[in-house]
This record gives structure tokens, C-alpha cells and sequence, in this order.
């Protein structure tokens, strides 16, 4: 066998070794924490969905997300409200004009704060924060189950507040803070490279 024969093989066979490694043996962490990055980075708001229902597993996945968000003193301020009764998605995208993907979508997740779990004094708004935070979750929970998701504002307008509380039944200590409108996307609109290193001050301003 002649020695460049041998010294290709070697080669191939090196080559091959280190493409296992690094499929097999690469840190589980890194490729999570790059999963989670591209989750992040790939997620837009979808208004248009398939005329297809979302699937009960893929609701409490999201619903068990937006619970695994922080909040001020581990107080979990969240409470949820699924909406699958078209009628009153309806009524709202009828009403809000923000929510018209609402008259469309399969799915709705209302995220609401509990206002009897919440600081009081000047802490009582941080149950808008714990919220948001839920919301967030929801929302990259949806896009990485392959649905699409866009944030409906309610709170802090009056408004809409009153009519989503008359919509659902909401007790007084509920405090809707938004819509999360949920299906299977129609559309791909490009994320949006929203970096901005003007917005960004170390030490001080």
C-alpha cells in the first residue's frame, strides 16, 4: 500500500473521530443554551392561523411555562384564563382594535394578576412585572411547540380591562393583564434584528 494511500486514510479516519465527539460528546449545556438563544432570537408575532385547534398538551406545556417565570418574592401572582369559545374572541376582536387576530385564532390565553398575591403598598404593582414575565414565557413556550403567538395589550386600560372582566367573569381581585393569541401559523414574517447598542449604558448613563 502505497504511503499517501495510508496517510489518507489516516486522515479520513481522524476526521471521523472528531465529527463523533463533537455530534456525541459535545456539552449538553452549550446546545441547550444555543436552542434557547435561537428560541429567542427566531420567535415573531403571528396574527394569522391555520383553521386547526391546539392540541391540550401543547395548552398546558405553555400554561406550565408562563408558572416557571419569576416573580417578586416567589409571590406567583398569575392566574390563567384558556379561551377557546369563539364567541367571545369575537367580542373582543370586535371591541379592541389591536385584538383582531382574536377573530381568527383557535386559542387564547388570558394572563391575569391576582391582586391578593401581590405586595402591599408601593410593591402592589409588581404583579404587572410577574405577569409579564409569564406572558414572555408563554410566548416563546408557543414558538418553540411550532405555533404562533402574538402579545395583546389589556392592562392598564380601563377599557378593555372592564370588558374582558365582563367577558370572563373575572372576580374583582383578578386584573386581566393582557392577551396571548394562540394557533398554527398562516404566515412567516422575518424576526426582526432589534439590536440597538445605543440603548445599552455600563456603569452609569
Amino acid at each position: 500500500m502505497k504511503i499517501n494511500t495510508i496517510v489518507n486514510i489516516c486522515i479520513l479516519v481522524v476526521l471521523i473521530l472528531v465529527a463523533c465527539r463533537l455530534v456525541f460528546f459535545s456539552p449538553k449545556g452549550q446546545a441547550n443554551a444555543n436552542s434557547a438563544i435561537d428560541n429567542i432570537m427566531t420567535r415573531t408575532s403571528i396574527r394569522v392561523y391555520q383553521d386547526k385547534p391546539v392540541e391540550k398538551e401543547k395548552i398546558e406545556t405553555m400554561l406550565r411555562a408562563g408558572m416557571a417565570a419569576p416573580s417578586a418574592g416567589n409571590k406567583q401572582p398569575w392566574t390563567f384564563v384558556v379561551v377557546t369559545d369563539t364567541a367571545v374572541m369575537h367580542a373582543v376582536a370586535a371591541q379592541v382594535k389591536p385584538a383582531k387576530p382574536l377573530a381568527a385564532a383557535p386559542l387564547a390565553i388570558v394572563v391575569c394578576g391576582d391582586t391578593t398575591k401581590t405586595f402591599p403598598g408601593e410593591g402592589f404593582d409588581y404583579w404587572v412585572e410577574d405577569a409579564s414575565a409569564a406572558t414572555q414565557n408563554i410566548l416563546l413556550a408557543a414558538h418553540a411547540l411550532d405555533l404562533g403567538a402574538v402579545w395583546l395589550g389589556v392592562y392598564p386600560l380601563g377599557e378593555r380591562v372592564a370588558l374582558l372582566k365582563e367577558l370572563l367573569a373575572l372576580p374583582h381581585n383578578i386584573i386581566p393583564l393582557g392577551i396571548v393569541s394562540v394557533g398554527y401559523p398562516a404566515e412567516s414574517p422575518a424576526p426582526k434584528d432589534k439590536w440597538k447598542p445605543e440603548n445599552v449604558h455600563y456603569e452609569k448613563w
